[in-house]
């Protein structure tokens, strides 16, 4: 089920299914995001947690640090993607990184049964404040996410 959170002002879009939800790395949460990643994050994941709690009756069995490391590292990784692509020139590159950014847009997050790579996150999770410091105070100060 596609839903749309407004939160402060940013339409988050997010998709519920059982066992996963798939947040979309986009303009808008990039602008949600954009200086105060912290606590939008933990704000996003709160709203989206008790969302999928009420539809399915019961709780995603994911920890919070999961996944916004999960999220964040997506989020990341596209950032790094289109600022490769506006400096590297070589079509057959840009291309290249075009269909790994299609990936990192897009991020599946699944509970362990349905998600293969939970456990990755689940341990990266304690590191979640190193990784909230990597990402840029102002993600879309270039204008590079558009979409």
């Amino acid at each position: 089920m596609d839903k749309t959170y407004d939160l402060l002002g940013s339409k988050i879009k997010v998709a519920l299914e059982p066992q996963l939800i798939r947040v979309y790395s986009n303009a808008a949460l990039w602008q949600f995001l954009d200086g105060k990643a912290d606590s939008r994050f933990s704000l996003m994941v709160d709203v989206v947690k008790a969302d999928y709690q009420q539809h399915f009756g019961k709780a995603l069995s994911i920890s919070n640090d999961s996944l916004i490391v999960e999220i964040l590292v997506h989020v990341y990784c596209d950032y790094l993607g289109l600022n490769f692509n506006r400096m590297v020139k070589v079509k057959w590159i840009q291309a290249l990184v075009k269909k790994l950014l299609k990936r990192a847009e897009v991020v599946d997050c699944g509970e362990k049964g349905v998600d293969s790579n939970r456990w990755v996150w689940d341990l990266l999770a304690g590191s979640k404040s190193l990784f909230i410091r990597m990402l840029p105070k102002n993600l879309n100060a270039k204008n590079i996410k558009q979409y």
